[in-house]
């Protein structure tokens, strides 16, 4: 059935793809790890970067070490690295575009925003859910200047991972807080 098998991956007899030019094969590896990562970080994936913690920083990290041979296989060169990253890029802009046209695959991928407070009234299952801690909630009121919950007419976790708030003070409409309960990668080296 298939030609031929890595090298690597021969005593795993894992086979690789049929007999196709060498940058071809990298090109589809590439991109059907593209989309096994949308999928999987859609499943257990975080909203935005900035939510990462120092394990999920490794496991990210451990991850895009684990997947380069299943992209280049046993081609380490700079050009089949090249041809991935190309690959990647190329995908991720395909991709993109889809989503700002198709509102079917858009609905099937994105979150849609929730609602944690409502004229005064917190969402306690929409927050344990989410697994915004109470502290956390307390935080993003502060930082809109919001001393109590029940002055806050909306509060949304929106699909970015903001906390948008619409407080019932005229003077404090609207304002975000950016989730920020765990390190950014900025965070990391100090």
């Amino acid at each position: 059935m298939y030609a031929h098998y890595d090298v690597v991956a021969q005593n795993y007899m894992i086979p690789s793809l049929p007999i196709l030019h060498p940058y071809l094969e990298v090109m589809l590896r590439s991109v059907a790890v593209y989309f096994f990562m949308v999928i999987a970080l859609r499943i257990f994936g975080k909203k935005e970067l900035s939510q990462l913690n120092t394990a999920d920083i490794i496991l990210v990290l451990l991850i895009s070490n684990s997947v380069q041979n299943a992209m280049v296989g046993t081609d380490t060169s700079l050009s089949s690295g090249l041809v991935a990253a190309s690959a990647l890029f190329i995908t991720n802009m395909i991709y993109k575009r889809v989503l700002l046209k198709s509102e079917l695959i858009k609905k099937i991928v994105h979150d849609k925003p929730e609602i944690l407070i409502h004229n005064g009234k917190i969402y306690f299952k929409t927050v344990s859910k989410l697994n915004i801690t109470s502290e956390e909630l307390e935080e993003a009121l502060r930082e809109h200047g919001v001393e109590h919950y029940k002055d806050v007419k909306l509060a949304m976790l929106e699909i970015d991972g903001n906390i948008s708030i619409i407080s019932e003070n005229p003077v404090l409409r609207q304002t975000r807080h950016k989730r920020k309960n765990r390190k950014t990668l900025g965070n990391i080296s100090n």
